[in-house]
């Protein structure tokens, strides 16, 4: 099990929130030793973007992170139904995640309500989703047209490739995980949302690998993916509900002129559904 924020809490000191995440869409100088890279769809829907983030993009990101880590809802290793408890760390802003559902208030932590996700985030977002699907209108965000989903119904539906509806994607939650070089995280869905609009993933620091599985199954098919500190991972349509997770994070592999001493900050926008 990990610390509270190793390599985390003891780069820099608390610092005022910005209002931006930067300027460009992975242009200028970059944290390691990629630039950015040619956009590749892992599966229909799912796009990798190698070096999307700036450094300056980078480095906001994460004096924002340290700063929402401290509260009012600080970060935590979120305790499972059956136990467990996640060796990843987790923050919330806009709803609070517990499995397996959002409230506004974190009632497994301290019953506060947690920060607001603020407006240049969404922003990043919309660019984020825009970079992925380039063929739509970057006013806009693509996704599968709406349907209703539960936790038993959602792999069930029947998707047809690259048949996107633009909608306005506005993410009203984000949930920021921080990973150490022990922590892990299993194959996995995201379903608890009552909307299918893409979920967007951001990541700064340690490389790790990603394995993005298929919609039906925990286990094969899937494709592991390396990501590094700045890319951009997006995924919707048919591969909304396919299951991914963390198996290995590699220590040592991110820099620290992003402002993050060691580890792995995993960053993803979501929308909902959900309204109050």
């Amino acid at each position: 099990m990990s610390t509270p924020l190793p390599g985390f809490e003891s780069f820099g000191a608390l610092a005022a929130e910005p209002t931006s995440a930067g300027s460009g869409e992975g242009r200028g100088e970059q944290a390691g030793s990629r630039t950015t890279g040619a956009r590749r769809e892992i599966a229909p829907g799912a796009v990798h973007v190698p070096g999307w983030l700036s450094l300056a993009q980078q480095q906001a990101l994460v004096v924002a992170c340290r700063n929402w880590a401290r509260g009012p809802v600080p970060i935590r290793h979120t305790k499972l139904p059956n136990g467990g408890v996640m060796s990843v760390q987790t923050v919330c802003l806009g709803w609070h995640w517990q499995p397996y559902a959002y409230t506004r208030t974190a009632d497994d932590v301290n019953g506060a309500q947690v920060a607001e996700l603020p407006s240049w985030l969404v922003e990043l977002g919309r660019k984020a989703v825009a970079a992925a699907y380039q063929d739509r209108d970057p006013a806009t965000a693509a996704a599968h047209p709406s349907h209703s989903h539960t936790r038993d119904t959602c792999t069930r539906d029947t998707y047809t490739p690259d048949t996107y509806t633009p909608i306005a994607y506005t993410p009203d939650t984000a949930l920021i995980n921080f990973y150490d070089d022990q922590a892990k995280m299993g194959m996995h869905q995201d379903k608890d949302e009552r909307s299918d609009a893409p979920v967007v993933s951001l990541s700064i620091g340690d490389r790790c690998v990603f394995r993005f599985g298929n919609t039906e199954k925990r286990t094969k098919p899937y494709t592991d993916v390396e990501l590094a500190s700045g890319d951009l991972f997006v995924f919707g349509g048919p591969s909304r509900f396919a299951y991914h997770g963390v198996p290995k994070v590699r220590p040592g592999t991110g820099s620290p002129t992003t402002g993050l001493a060691g580890g792995r900050l995993n960053i993803t926008l979501r929308m909902t559904g959900l309204r109050g």
